[in-house]
């Protein structure tokens, strides 16, 4: 296994990632549409085949007192054969490794109720206040779990509501 670095991820490349799992992100009848991630960190097995991914994308938030860039952290999947070998991890770490180098003192993500306790362990924490993003139709809240993490020591995330200015991620 070789950890690897990628721009934009191909359909090939998706294709590749997903396998013949019909919905690997939990994502169900979900309609939302997603902004393409710049960067991924990824892991290739012995075959050159990749196993995992995830996603780095430089955003807008917005709060009532405050407009900021941050981080968004997406995309982050494990092919269902390689899953519990420690791919997540390792993509994971990479991502918020080379968010560090970017510039914004915050990095967050979206995700599914039952991850939350993944990304826990990655130093993230739930937003409980209302998150909303751009979809072709106007701004939606977010229906899945927003959670963020501190690049910079002292970094703190604004109080009140969130408007991702964008897709999310």
């Amino acid at each position: 296994m070789e950890l690897i670095e990628l721009g934009a991820i191909t359909e090939r490349q998706r294709a590749e990632l997903e396998g013949d799992e019909h919905d690997p992100w939990s994502a169900g009848s979900s309609t939302l549409r997603w902004r393409p991630k710049e960067w991924h960190a990824a892991v290739r097995d012995d075959q050159g085949r990749l196993v995992a991914a995830a996603g780095v994308v430089l955003v807008e938030v917005e709060t009532a007192r405050v407009r900021f860039p941050a981080v968004g952290l997406g995309g982050v999947i494990v092919n269902a054969r390689h899953r519990g070998g420690g791919h997540a991890r390792a993509v994971v770490t990479a991502a918020i490794l080379h968010a560090e180098q970017l510039g914004p003192e915050l990095m967050f993500l979206f995700c599914q109720p039952d991850r939350v306790g993944l990304y826990r362990k990655f130093g993230f924490v739930e937003i409980s206040s209302a998150v909303t993003v751009e979809q072709p139709g106007g701004d939606i809240e977010m229906p899945m779990r927003t959670m963020w993490r501190a690049l910079r020591a002292g970094a703190t995330w604004p109080d009140g509501s969130v408007a991702v200015r964008g897709l999310p991620f």
